[in-house]
């Protein structure tokens, strides 16, 4: 994360900003670019047709009006905000031979996608706290998951990843001593970092200590609580009861081990590997992730398909 991306001149020492920044995307390969294109055009339709789907139900049926709905619908709109942050922009650069990117969208690219990558980190973890209440204290499920202690956890699934990300961002610069090619399909704050000659002390540690707080210590929770939750079904006698706590669970965890498995492997791992790897993980989390989590929790949810079909009996049905 850097406030200036500024390339210093070897021969003169002076610091510039470089106005436009070379992708070297996915392939050269014409043939590639085009297949590329298409799969990622169908992810792109799957995640905003989905996702969209999602919050239409949780706002028009009321059956979705409960906390766990809200905070799904709240997961849809960040897997939507962050896939249109780079997705569009891949699509665009797959018939362009040279793509580039200037600097000051680069700069509000790399800030949005790490401000709505740790959003929902967090909101991952408030639904796991969710999962772990509605389980474990069941009888006092509506007192605890109030409407306004609801709103606190969305807001603060916000609100944080602003003062972690945004903030930060404005504050902080990187030299690229003349570079201005990066080894990615999209401006990667780890692609950047490599290209990086000044001293990137304060840097790592801003970014180790936003790692701590965004992955480790929401993995942290999500862990704890669903051990929390398996020794509470594991107290439960019916099968009825088993059954419902893993329906409601199984699609969480699903995602949470997509998400933060590839997330984790991207941030918390030495940067000496290729960029190949970086490519291949920024997809799964950025592009794959946000396409099968309406997917998930669509094809596991009673609630959701009966949501679906309750609103297609209702355009349905005859008028007048």
């Amino acid at each position: 994360m850097m406030g200036r991306i500024t390339s210093t001149d070897s021969a003169s020492n002076n610091a510039t900003e470089p106005e436009i920044f070379l992708l070297t995307g996915l392939s050269s390969q014409p043939h590639t670019r085009l297949v590329l294109f298409v799969v990622f055009f169908i992810l792109y339709l799957i995640t905003i047709l989905g996702n969209g789907l999602i919050l239409i139900l949780i706002i028009t049926d009321s059956h979705l009006h409960t906390p766990m709905y809200f905070f799904l619908g709240n997961l849809s709109l960040v897997d939507i905000c962050y896939t249109s942050s780079t997705v569009p922009q891949m699509l665009a650069h797959s018939f362009t031979k040279r793509p580039t990117i200037t600097n000051t969208r680069c700069f509000i690219q790399m800030c949005t996608s790490l401000f709505l990558g740790m959003a929902e980190c967090i909101l991952l973890a408030v639904m796991a706290y969710d999962r772990y209440v509605a389980i474990c204290s069941p009888l006092h499920y509506t007192l605890i998951m109030s409407r306004k202690k609801c709103g606190w956890l969305v807001t603060f699934c916000w609100v944080l990843p602003f003062f972690l990300a945004i903030i930060p961002s404005f504050t902080m610069k990187i030299e690229l001593c003349g570079h201005n090619v990066i080894d990615h399909f999209v401006c990667e704050v780890q692609a950047i970092v490599k290209l990086a000659c000044s001293d990137l002390s304060t840097n790592n540690g801003f970014t180790s200590g936003s790692s701590v707080f965004t992955l480790l210590v929401p993995f942290g929770f999500i862990l704890v609580t669903y051990v929390r939750i398996s020794l509470a079904v594991f107290r439960i006698r019916s099968t009825q009861g088993w059954s419902k706590a893993f329906s409601t669970c199984g699609s969480h965890l699903t995602v949470v081990g997509i998400f933060y498995g590839t997330a984790m492997a991207m941030y918390l791992r030495p940067q000496n590997r290729s960029s190949d790897q970086d490519k291949f993980i920024a997809i799964v989390y950025g592009v794959v992730t946000p396409a099968l989590n309406p997917i998930i929790y669509s094809l596991r949810n009673k609630d959701v398909k009966q949501a679906l079909g309750r609103i297609m009996r209702r355009n349905m049905a005859p008028k007048g």
